[in-house]
């Protein structure tokens, strides 16, 4: 669905990776295995989340992948299990090769195909041993640039993550749109200067509330949202 559209056509898309374009429930597995409970993943991902905005409040820092791993141990110790070295090095890799969502690569083609500028913003580092989860999941040739908050060492939805981009790519961040699935990066971008648009992947949704930033465009899968895109700046 569409919401009121605020501000000029965009000159870049800046796309979230984790749950937005990759499938985070294929880690569902992994936690079945450990805990007997596929819904765990859930607890762990939403605990993942604020305690990576926990490190940036409190001007700590700590890789993605690691924080990921920490954060098993301690949900394992909530539910009385023990996380063996295994487990927690069967997480990172999960983390690096999960799949794309199957509605990703067509919505990303359409958009390239209209012209539209694309590059990634993403709480995962760098891989300097092999593929990034971007490249794992066959996603990396549709865009220009891939930034990590690593490099300034902030996670999102820290200001400074976002205009990390808008500065590499001299463009003001009026010029950008944040593409993701959480509300939290929305509000973060859009507080940062930023358009945005929601894809409420299961377990997303906008969040309601007057004096909060609402999302620009709201879809339900990418190709809606370059459906919307493109009737608006293409026709």
């Amino acid at each position: 669905m569409d919401s009121p559209w605020v501000g000029a056509e965009p000159s870049v898309l800046v796309f979230d990776v984790n749950e937005t374009l990759i499938d985070v429930e294929s880690l569902e597995p992994l936690f079945e295995a450990v805990f007997g409970d596929r819904r765990v993943m859930r607890q762990w991902l939403d605990q993942l989340f604020l305690y990576s905005i926990t490190a940036t409040l409190s001007g700590q820092y700590e890789g993605f992948f690691a924080l990921g791993q920490g954060v098993l141990r301690m949900v394992g110790d909530i539910h009385g299990v023990r996380i063996t070295d295994t487990e927690a090095e069967n997480l990172r890799t999960g983390m690096l090769t999960m799949p794309a969502h199957p509605d990703v690569a067509a919505g990303l083609g359409r958009l390239s195909d209209a012209g539209f500028r694309m590059v990634t913003l993403t709480n995962s580092p760098a891989n300097p041993a092999g593929p990034s989860p971007l490249e794992h999941a066959g996603l990396a040739r549709f865009f220009e640039r891939r930034f990590t908050v690593e490099t300034v060492r902030a996670y999102k939805p820290a200001s400074a993550t976002y205009h990390l981009v808008s500065r590499a790519l001299g463009v003001p961040p009026g010029a950008c749109m944040m593409v993701a699935a959480h509300v939290w990066d929305t509000i973060g971008a859009q507080s940062a200067g930023y358009t945005a648009g929601l894809i409420t992947r299961p377990g997303n949704a906008p969040l309601p509330v007057a004096s909060l930033p609402q999302p620009n465009l709201v879809a339900r899968d990418l190709p809606d949202l370059a459906d919307q895109l493109i009737r608006r700046w293409r026709r």
